[in-house]
């Protein structure tokens, strides 16, 4: 590989950043783009399902997006589990309290308002029910990952999706690596051969613990899951799914496949409420000899490292730089801007030049991916691809976590027990 491309992808000087980016934002700016000129002062609708500190962040980026692209946008409706936090958000974007709707039905009036496009950052035990619901009421979707907490979830997500596509609309997912240029980049070179066939890997998502809440007396089961909901399985899908998921999705990404099986370990020794494991050891296997091994665990006092390390058969790359390879790929430049907001300008745009993006299917997959490790730890067993996917007879196919999201509706929420997690195998 030319010493010139690697220093394309792996030293991106700031001036030529800056220079890029200056010239880049001037023209939209300028609004002398064919594809928005006549489109300038176009408003969107907005509505947000999810008013926790992501919901609002995704709200403010896609209000960000809006900016760049010389658009309007209308917050028209907001939904959260309570009350207090779906009129504290709207009062921040001047809905009338009338159209803050709380509890488990909520989403559903919120869907029925005038919005074209909603936000989804409600806990991912509800995405399923929540995207469905949304592509069937005509909305494009931003959704947070992950998408799902159990194999019945993650195939709801991609049957959605697919009607999705058939209406047109357009759906963007909160795994913002692949709206990232560094990340773009490599991956751009990767697919054309710049590694050659990727023969190994590992990822890693090693940190500290996340908050979490000790319970009320007089709360409720379904307040006390809701609030709690990262230490839950049946709310977050355990961290290998709510947080890892970003690594195995860049996994996925630049092996351009699923993994046909995984075969792993973890366990439960520091946390304090919900069921959930510490740490996660997971070999995924992605055929034809290909193998990446996943990596996550949330404790404190421990040493972390998020990222992601390839080796092919002609060179090697970390996820976001250090290409080092012999083939020759040449590299498009790519938006190097936030990709929290970049994703959201990717919405925009894709729903203005009437070419919408759909990405339910990737996000769907990675989230399986991480199901698929997760199960494979809590059994001791080998979990396959086809086992959450296609094969009906397999007892992980329709393995469903509950409560579910409809047990929320129909108010039949039991919480599991604290401090009682998986054990696999026997003594």
């Amino acid at each position: 590989m030319s010493q010139s491309l690697t220093n394309d992808i792996r030293n991106l000087s700031r001036r030529r950043f800056i220079t890029s980016s200056a010239a880049g934002m001037a023209a939209v700016l300028a609004g002398k783009s064919v594809l928005f000129a006549a489109q300038a002062k176009r408003k969107f609708r907005v509505a947000l399902i999810g008013c926790g500190g992501r919901g609002n962040g995704a709200l403010e980026n896609c209000f960000e997006a809006a900016e760049i692209l010389g658009v309007e946008l209308e917050v028209v409706a907001t939904h959260d589990w309570f009350k207090n936090r779906a009129v504290a958000t709207g009062k921040k974007y001047n809905v009338p309290e009338s159209r803050c709707f709380d509890g488990a039905n909520g989403y559903k009036n919120l869907l029925d308002t005038n919005a074209e496009i909603v936000l989804m950052a409600a806990s991912p035990n509800f995405r399923p029910v929540h995207f469905d619901a949304a592509v069937r009421a005509g909305k494009h979707v931003f959704m947070e990952k992950p998408v799902a907490v159990d194999p019945p979830g993650g195939r709801k997500v991609i049957a959605a999706g697919e009607i999705a596509r058939q209406k047109g609309l357009a759906v963007v997912a909160g795994t913002q690596r692949r709206h990232q240029a560094a990340y773009q980049r490599i991956q751009h070179a990767v697919e054309r051969g710049a590694i050659g066939e990727i023969a190994s890997g590992a990822v890693w998502w090693c940190g500290g613990a996340l908050w979490y809440k000790t319970r009320d007396p007089n709360e409720s089961d379904a307040d006390y899951m809701i609030r709690n909901w990262v230490s839950f399985t049946e709310m977050s899908g355990d961290h290998i799914v709510e947080q890892h998921v970003h690594n195995l999705d860049v996994a996925n990404w630049y092996t351009g496949r699923t993994p046909t099986s995984a075969l792993g370990f973890g366990g439960r020794a520091r946390r304090k409420t919900g069921n959930q494991f510490d740490f996660f050891s997971i070999d995924f296997d992605y055929g034809d000899g290909c193998r990446i091994h996943s990596m996550c665990r949330q404790i404190n006092g421990t040493d972390g490292g998020v990222r992601e390390f390839f080796r092919g058969t002609q060179g090697e790359t970390w996820g976001s730089g250090g290409l080092k390879a012999a083939k020759e790929i040449a590299v498009p430049e790519f938006p190097d801007r936030n990709p929290y907001v970049q994703e959201h300008v990717n919405l925009l745009q894709s729903i203005m030049a009437g070419n919408p993006i759909n990405e339910a299917h990737n996000v769907a997959t990675s989230t399986l991916t991480a199901i698929m490790g997760r199960i494979a730890a809590y059994t001791g067993k080998l979990v396959r691809w086809r086992d959450v996917v296609d094969n009906e007879s397999s007892p992980y196919y329709n393995l469903t976590l509950k409560p579910t999201a409809e047990d929320f509706e129909t108010g039949e929420v039991v919480a599991p027990p604290d401090d009682i997690a998986a054990v696999p195998g026997r003594a």
